[in-house]
């Protein structure tokens, strides 16, 4: 039962990682629209539609990724900060350059922005830290027995003994 808990922690933890990705991606690459002071205030139904399609094009790239780095915490109970940082980071860093194209015969990637690999590395890492902060403090909690209820105390030598009938 603890393990049926577990996934759905995991999952939660995912969902919420890939939501603050998201926004990050989005907020990073509207950035110069966002600091134009002559384009007035930004529609907030955009701003919600923008950030949903940031939160479904982060979740589906990274959930093979993110499953593998979740499934080697777990298997090895990492829990660690920096881990999650650090497989997050790989993981913005994998799906950016999932979406570059990769010249076979230079054996080098082709047309890749600066920026833009800055922007999901560390949406990765954010992404990261926060699977930690909701499931990655406990990575592979779910396998400890709990512990072994404790017996009470013996009784003094010195008590008298309880009456019989």
């Amino acid at each position: 039962m603890t393990l049926i808990g577990r996934l759905f922690v995991i999952f939660f933890a995912f969902l919420a990682a890939c939501l603050v990705a998201g926004a990050v991606v989005v907020c990073a690459i509207m950035f110069p629209e966002f600091s134009d002071l002559g384009a007035g205030p930004v529609d907030p139904g955009v701003l919600n539609i923008v950030l949903g399609f940031g939160f479904i094009f982060v979740s589906g790239f990274a959930l093979v990724p993110a499953m593998i780095v979740v499934l080697l915490t777990e298997a090895f109970n990492i829990r660690s900060a920096l881990t999650y940082a650090v497989g997050g980071g790989l993981v913005g860093l994998g799906c950016y350059l999932g979406l570059v194209p990769f010249d076979a015969d230079q054996l080098r990637f082709d047309g890749i922005v600066r920026r833009h690999l800055e922007i999901m590395t560390g949406a990765g890492i954010l992404a990261g830290v926060v699977y930690w902060l909701i499931a990655g403090r406990n990575a592979g909690a779910w396998r400890v027995p709990p512990p072994p209820s404790r017996r009470p105390p013996p009784m003094p030598s010195q008590s008298p003994s309880p009456p019989t009938r």
